[in-house]
């Protein structure tokens, strides 16, 4: 039997031109279940399938890997298979959160919810092709039966040696677009700490009845709310998808970064919900990390992750570069601060702000209020990092008032050093305490988030203005549209658009010197290379 992986992460529709040069570790995960069983498989990215549809043909069963807003790009996908192929197609990823999207919508016939690799192996040891009801009693799995979908039990959350015992593949790497190049997303952390939950009441008129043991009780019992609202941010579905926060070992993680090396890679994104929570599951096990608040980072863990990752550089006698995607503002203080800054300096992190009012940041099961926001970028700017700064429009109950102070905020997290301010438009996700809200309208025609967009806008491009004349270490690429040459800052920076083609087609595949010349959008600059680079 022949698997087929296809890596549709944050495609959406029309494909993800501006983020090209990251490669997520959810599709290598998978591949590395296959490669523990044994199987014969492959795994492309989507942009690889839809310009060769032929290697359907090759393989019995499709696997694809995607998120809500890839629904598009799955849907065409699956009928490309039908079209060339029809043979058994599974689904897993963010997207099967609601498996009605996933099997009805995008037309697959099973898909994983949630962790996968256990779910998995059972699968391939149970699953008859000629009776589909040989998976009934596999947790974690939803699948089609004519024109009903069925759903199983959820699989319990693996412990987090249970996480070490699988191990994301590294070579399927080199199947992805100038993935020399590409930051490479490393698991760390999966799953999140933040048990809490929204105070706005839900459309089914679920409300928060202050009963405390969100706050107060047992980390066990943080699991369960008696109104039955799911937890974390209201908008956000990573703890009832992934559960509590589960940290990988320095080992396991190590030898992954190794593996990625020895393959060509030199970028590596740390990624987790929290950077922060990493070992603080250490802290409280065997109880499960429910409170995002307390014990604080666990910096023993921390320090000796970092400081591992850093000695690459001399074992293997190269410079790689090595950020963390995420870290809860409630966590950073001055020792995290600098302790952070001793191996991150001059690396991007996301803070996510997300509003502009304290009390609508709690409402919201936010476990931050903006002023911890602020004070967090000001630390991390003080220790070398180099801040994000995340916001949302169109949430529930997010006002006009609340759009003015958020935009006031905006203008806060600059001053205290935000390098980049990132807005999103409100999505309800399913399994998330927000699913059964509308979407946020567009901005434009939104004048609550159109004070918070525009905002936004103004912010970035007088931030943009300042990479004018800079010059940044670039690795160099072909365009996969085929026209001109692409440079990745090595460490942090937008994507550049080279405009001297004829000095960068001698840099292609290497590091080089880019002047910027302009600015072309919120996400995009352009430079020349440097002849003498």
């Amino acid at each position: 039997m022949k698997i087929l992986i296809i890596d549709v992460l944050g495609s959406g529709s029309v494909g993800r031109y501006a983020t090209l040069d990251v490669i997520g570790c959810g599709p290598r995960t998978i591949a590395g279940v296959l490669e523990k069983l044994g199987f014969d498989y492959d795994l492309k990215p989507y942009y690889s399938v839809l310009s060769n549809t032929s290697i359907f043909k090759d393989f019995d069963v499709l696997m694809v890997s995607a998120m809500s807003v890839d629904l598009p790009m799955a849907r065409r996908i699956k009928r490309l298979w039908d079209k060339f192929n029809g043979g058994l197609s599974i689904i897993g990823g963010p997207l099967t959160s609601d498996p009605y999207e996933a099997l009805v919508k995008a037309g697959f016939d099973i898909a994983f919810i949630g962790e996968a690799e256990k779910s998995l192996v059972e699968f391939f040891n149970k699953f008859d092709f000629e009776d589909i009801e040989s998976i009934k009693d596999v947790k974690g799995l939803a699948y089609r039966v004519d024109s009903n979908v069925k759903v199983n039990d959820l699989r319990p959350f693996m412990s987090r040696f249970e996480l070490d015992s699988f191990k994301p593949s590294v070579k399927v790497v080199r199947n992805y677009w100038s993935y020399y190049a590409c930051r490479i997303y490393v698991e760390v952390v999966r799953g999140c700490s933040n048990f809490l939950r929204t105070k706005i009441m839900l459309p089914d008129g679920r409300k928060c009845n202050d009963c405390g043991k969100c706050y107060s009780g047992s980390l066990s019992d943080r699991y369960y709310c008696p109104m039955n609202i799911p937890p974390g941010c209201g908008y956000c579905s990573v703890p009832s998808l992934f559960g509590p926060s589960r940290s990988r070992s320095v080992e396991s993680i190590v030898n992954e970064i190794k593996g990625l090396i020895e393959m060509g890679c030199r970028r590596f994104i740390l990624g987790a919900s929290d950077f922060l929570d990493y070992g603080r599951d250490i802290l409280v096990e065997p109880e499960p990390l429910t409170d995002p608040l307390n014990p604080p980072p666990n910096l023993n863990e921390i320090e000796k992750l970092l400081g591992s990752i850093k000695s690459l550089e001399s074992e293997f006698s190269l410079k790689i570069f090595f950020s963390i995607e995420n870290v809860k503002p409630s966590l950073v203080d001055e020792e995290v601060a600098k302790v952070l800054g001793r191996y991150l300096r001059g690396t991007p992190t996301s803070i996510g702000v997300e509003t502009g009012v304290d009390s609508y940041a709690i409402s919201l099961g936010r476990p931050s209020t903006p002023s911890q926001a602020i004070k967090a970028i000001r630390l991390l700017r003080k220790y070398g990092l180099i801040p994000y700064a995340y916001f949302i429009h169109g949430l529930p109950n997010q006002d006009v008032n609340i759009a003015i102070e958020t935009s006031k905020v905006m203008d806060e997290a600059v001053k205290a050093g935000a390098e980049k301010i990132t807005v999103y438009r409100f999505s309800p996700l399913p399994m998330s305490a927000f699913s059964d809200f509308p979407k946020a309208p567009p901005s434009h025609v939104d004048a609550v988030g159109k004070i918070i967009v525009d905002k936004a806008s103004r912010i970035n491009s007088k931030l943009k203005d300042k990479w004018i004349g800079a010059v940044l270490d670039a690795y160099i690429v072909n365009s996969l549209r085929g026209k001109g040459f692409i440079g990745y800052p090595f460490i942090h920076g937008p994507v550049i658009f080279i405009e001297n083609s004829k000095v960068a087609s001698k840099f292609v595949g290497k590091i080089a010197k880019v002047k910027i010349v302009r600015v072309v959008s919120d996400r995009a600059l352009s430079g020349i290379v440097l002849d003498s680079s």
